[in-house]
């Protein structure tokens, strides 16, 4: 850059520069139009620099763009996870807290009992009772004894996916269930809703909706794996509605919990001495109770600890704790202490299911590939899932692959497409395939569903192909080149142990087949319109490089004795449609051998039959019409080239390409032997 360029550089550059003026100083010293526009000239110039160093600073910074992109969207997931943590430790500090409080609440409430001792529940099951009348479908709830309401009122469900209002409903909370009762619009009587569906307490958890106007108001009821929404008629409704139910879940907690704890044996069951001596083997020996020793420190502490574990993501360490219980219980007697641990302990198996399945959910993040879902896989496993573990496992890596081929751009050049989409999806093919042999290797029974997977895989893979390549009426040249790099790349799969080659072929063997005959069809057309402008004339290329070039087009087909076909001075003894027809003719016979598989062994055969008679017929009309001697000489001279030089080569590369000679093509050469013929007779080629 000048020296005039660099002062006006950092006059711009420098921090107390005012454009005004700048202008008004530059427009009182110019001398006239043709200062202005030269100083303009100078600040264009500077613009463009500027932008084209800008621009390379972008591209030489781009791969620090993509790695810090990549950092934030993790650091996004791990404080996603934090929140998550955070929630569910603030869920057990909460729990906790009740737990301690509940003893005070309790002796509070038995005082209330004690003072009033069926009033307020028998009032709350007349009020319940009264209201169910109006349910149709809801004689039976009241047949569970001590059920009561709680709380009821009106709520409007919405549809989870596009938030549309689905039906207004009636929601009845009793200390034990929810009942959701749907609106009648033809009323009969005293019959105002409709039963719809009944859930447990413990069977669903409450999400507060975030408002999101006109969409607010709303909580999620969420019972895996469905979920529905419900919006409220306003705010203050809606908070009662998540108070009292969160209330009354924990109130059923409690209460399941204490009662319990008070079951005890009233009085010592005596067992009377049986005659049948088949029944002393049944009978548990007298003090098995006392023989399975669950006072261990451990074992009390077990279900807190799974809790603990579920809650801190530590899914080894849960399976760990079932395990050292399963193997410390496997070869003891099985006592109402132990049915009673049991049960606590299939509760949280139940949850760090969940939780795992969850983690393989394809709503989680994606990235990492198949390894991220390691953890998961092999927990779900250890706790004897390993069917669930299978078709989670794949359905996640199914989501991933599609969303890996969704998220590629299409290049306007079609091969450079198929090239990053045939490395993009048989990668993670291979991938998977790896991992899936690592995960369920002990699990021989799994592996059929992978093969099906696949299957279903590859399908996804041949429509976005097919898209691009066939649906886009690319050549045929292009097409072949592009099967054949989803073909190579196919080949790899082998050295798994997977060939899912045939797969591949019979997905595409449709559009192929639709490829060769529109390829055939354009053929067959260029060459009667170029049939329907012959005049039977030599070739004169004009200049010795046409010629030369024209002898290596014609060797790269095949074509090695085309020397004895050229004469003096550029000329070609052959007439400009012959030529081009041999040319045309043996391309479309290298892409269709690229293309080929045994199912496309007619469809290729036929296709250059047919292409055959068209040039073959064109020669026998063209000399059973002609009555020039010299040039009804130079028809068969033509008709000899096609029949013993370019039919042998025609019959040779494709039996060379297919591995066995194509008889058809024999025949046909044999049908259409020419006669050596003086120039005053009348012979037809056919």
């Amino acid at each position: 850059m000048s020296e005039t360029g660099n002062r006006l550089r950092k006059l711009l550059e420098s921090p107390n520069f005012d454009p005004q003026n700048y202008v008004k100083q530059l427009s009182q010293q110019s001398d006239g139009d043709r200062d202005l526009q030269e100083h303009r000239q100078k600040i264009q110039t500077l613009a463009d620099e500027t932008a084209q160093n800008l621009k390379k600073n972008v591209y030489k910074n781009y791969r620090q763009f993509i790695e810090t992109a990549k950092e934030i969207s993790y650091l996004e997931s791990e404080m996603y996870q934090l929140s998550h943590i955070l929630t569910e430790q603030k869920s057990i500090m909460e729990s906790i807290t009740q737990a301690l409080l509940s003893t005070d609440k309790d002796e509070t409430s038995k005082e209330m009992q004690a003072a009033f001792p069926k009033e307020t529940e028998e009032l709350k099951q007349r009020t319940l009772t009264s209201l169910l009348e109006k349910v149709e479908g809801g004689k039976n709830i009241m047949d569970t004894p001590g059920r009561h309401l709680v709380y009821n009122g009106d709520l409007v469900e919405f549809d989870v996916d596009n938030m549309s209002p689905v039906q207004k409903v009636h929601a009845f909370l009793m200390n034990d269930c929810l009942l959701i009762a749907t609106w009648l619009p033809n009323r009969r009587g005293t019959v105002k809703y409709k039963y719809n569906a009944l859930y447990d307490l413990e069977s669903f958890a409450v999400v507060n909706v975030k408002d999101n106007p006109p969409m607010k108001d709303m909580f999620k009821i969420l019972m895996f794996p469905d979920s529905r929404i419900f919006q409220a008629e306003n705010s203050k409704i809606k908070k009662e509605w998540l108070e009292i139910l969160d209330e009354t879940k924990k109130n059923k907690v409690t209460k399941d919990r204490h009662t319990k704890e008070e079951e005890v044996p009233t009085s010592p069951v005596r067992v009377e001495a049986s005659t049948n001596p088949f029944d002393q083997d049944e009978d548990e020996p007298a003090g098995a109770e006392e023989s399975v020793d669950l006072s261990l420190e451990w074992i009390q502490e077990l279900p807190e600890d799974l809790d603990v574990c579920i809650a801190q993501r530590d899914f080894e360490g849960a399976v760990d704790l079932l395990d050292k219980l399963n193997g410390y219980l496997r070869d003891q007697p099985v006592t109402p202490r132990v049915k009673e641990l049991r049960l606590k302990v299939d509760g949280r198996v139940r949850q760090l299911t969940e939780v795992l399945v969850f983690e393989l959910s394809p709503d989680r993040s994606l990235r990492g590939g198949p390894k991220a879902t390691r953890r998961a896989v092999s927990q779900l496993i250890r706790l004897g899932q390993s069917t669930k573990a299978c078709e989670l496992f794949l359905k996640n890596r199914a989501v991933a692959v599609q969303t890996a081929i969704r998220q590629l751009r299409i290049e306007g050049a079609t091969l450079l497409y198929i090239h990053k989409l045939c490395n993009i999806f048989f990668t993670s093919l291979l991938e998977t395939a790896k991992e899936f042999e690592m995960d369920f290797a002990g699990n021989t029974g799994c592996y059929s569903a992978f093969v099906v997977w696949s299957k279903s895989a590859m399908r996804m893979f041949v429509n976005a192909f097919s898209k691009q390549v066939f649906d886009s009426k690319e050549s045929l040249s292009t097409a072949a080149e592009c099967v054949k790099v989803a073909k190579e790349h196919c080949q790899q799969l082998t050295e798994i142990g997977l060939d899912l080659t045939f797969t591949l072929q019979s997905l595409l063997v449709r559009d192929i087949k639709a490829a060769l005959q529109s390829y055939n069809d354009i053929i067959m057309e260029a060459t009667k319109h170029r049939n329907s402008e012959e005049m039977w004339r030599r070739m004169n290329l004009m200049t010795p490089e046409a010629l030369a070039k024209l002898k290596d087009e014609m060797r790269s087909c095949g074509i090695r004795n085309f020397e004895q076909y050229t004469g003096d001075d550029c000329w070609v003894n052959l007439s400009y449609t012959i030529v081009a027809f041999t040319k045309q003719m043996m391309s479309f016979l290298e892409e269709g051998l690229k293309l080929y598989f045994p199912e496309l062994h007619m469809v290729l055969l036929e296709s250059l039959r047919e292409i055959i008679l068209v040039a073959v017929q064109h020669v026998d009309y063209s000399l059973r019409c002609e009555q020039d001697p010299e040039k009804k000489a130079f028809i068969v001279q033509n008709a000899t080239f096609l029949h013993d030089t370019v039919l042998p080569v025609v019959e040779s590369r494709f039996e060379e390409g297919v591995g066995k000679p194509a008889k058809q093509l024999q025949d046909l050469r044999k049908s259409t032997r020419p006669v050596r013929i003086n120039p005053e007779s009348t012979t037809s080629v056919v």
